[in-house]
């Protein structure tokens, strides 16, 4: 597992959040901090991969914003964290009742700072991510290993 400094916001749900991640099969964590080469902005947020090459997240938890790229979810809020989970289109659709390519459509309409509740991702969801602020009773277990099994899957094909 890769490792930098602890999160700015780091409360001890996002740690029990990685952990789960981290134990789905061939699961690579990336605490992105000044040794990784990402931006300050982006310190403390985790990135989860399968397989070694590292080079696609399947699901992501941000611990603050990056000013003038991805403010809409106001994690300067106190303990505020989200997760964001690649789910494809076809999930996506299920999830939402509409496809990726029509989220700007519907964009005004979402409170993508609502905790405890999915959304499309902020910026990434016309390429199918998902996102909830704060998960507390809404079933994430289930989306993360379907993003874990589709990432799975693209690792293993020639």
């Amino acid at each position: 597992m890769l490792t930098s400094p602890e999160p700015r916001n780091s409360p001890g749900r996002v740690d029990e959040l990685a952990a789960r991640i981290s134990r789905l099969p061939d699961v690579f964590q990336l605490i992105a901090g000044p040794d990784t080469g990402a931006p300050e902005p982006s310190w403390g947020d985790r990135f989860f991969f399968v397989g070694a090459e590292r080079m696609r997240p399947f699901a992501t938890i941000v611990v603050q914003d990056v000013p003038g790229f991805d403010e809409h979810s106001a994690l300067g809020r106190p303990g505020a964290f989200r997760l964001n989970v690649e789910l494809g289109r076809d999930k996506f659709r299920d999830l939402f009742g509409y496809g990726p390519e029509e989220f700007a459509a519907h964009r005004a309409g979402i409170d993508f700072a609502e905790r405890d509740r999915w959304f499309p991702h902020p910026v990434y969801a016309v390429q199918g991510w998902g996102s909830v602020v704060n998960p507390a009773t809404v079933e994430v277990d289930r989306l993360i290993e379907h993003a874990h099994r589709r990432s799975a899957g693209r690792a293993r094909r020639p």
